[in-house]
C-alpha cells in the first residue's frame, strides 16, 4: 500500500492563510478528498482558507498560481485522473504535476499535491478518504502543505523569477 511509512505530522497553522483548489471531475472521489483536506486544515488550526473549484485537474496549476500570487502561505491542490483508453491520461497527469511543481518552486509557496493518478475508479475511491477507504490523500496533502509552510515561515520570501 502506498500510504505505508507516512509520517505523523502535527503543526500549528493558526496564523496561516491557505488556498484550497479542487477539480470538479469524479464528484464522489473529489468529495472525499475535499472533506479530508478541510479536516486536515481544521486539525492544524487553519481558519483562513480561500477555496476555488476548477473544471478539471488540468486547470489546477493556473488556479494554484493565482492563489500563490494572492499571498497565501500554502496551496492544497486536489484532483483525480483515471486512466482511459487514450494517452489523454498521461498528458493531464504530466501537465498537472509539472505545473504544480513549477508554481511551488517559482513562487516559494508550498503546494500540497493531492492529485490522484489511478488506473481505475476503485483505486481512486480507495485513496479518497471515504468510509472504507484505506487512504486519505486530501488530508495528507493539506497537512503536508501546512507543515511545509510552517517550516518555511521563518525564512525570507524568494524574489520572484
Amino acid at each position: 500500500m502506498s500510504g505505508e511509512g507516512s509520517p505523523t505530522i502535527t503543526v500549528d497553522g493558526s496564523r496561516l492563510r491557505v488556498g484550497l483548489v479542487h477539480a470538479g471531475w469524479h464528484e464522489q472521489v473529489m468529495g472525499g478528498l475535499v472533506d479530508g483536506a478541510r479536516r486536515g486544515l481544521a486539525e492544524a488550526g487553519v481558519q483562513n482558507v480561500v477555496e476555488l473549484k476548477v473544471p478539471g485537474t488540468f486547470e489546477l496549476p493556473v488556479a494554484a498560481a493565482r492563489l500563490a500570487a494572492s499571498g497565501v502561505d500554502a496551496v492544497v491542490a486536489l484532483g483525480v485522473v483515471v486512466r482511459g483508453g487514450t494517452p489523454h491520461f498521461d498528458y493531464v497527469c504530466l501537465a498537472a504535476t509539472n505545473g504544480l511543481t513549477d508554481v511551488s518552486v517559482r513562487t516559494g509557496v508550498p503546494v500540497g499535491f493531492g492529485v490522484l493518478t489511478c488506473d481505475t475508479i476503485e483505486q481512486a475511491l480507495d485513496r479518497a478518504g471515504l468510509e472504507g477507504s484505506h487512504e486519505d490523500k486530501g488530508h495528507e496533502a493539506a497537512t503536508a502543505a501546512v507543515a511545509a509552510a510552517a517550516v518555511l515561515s521563518d525564512l525570507p520570501s524568494p524574489v520572484p523569477a
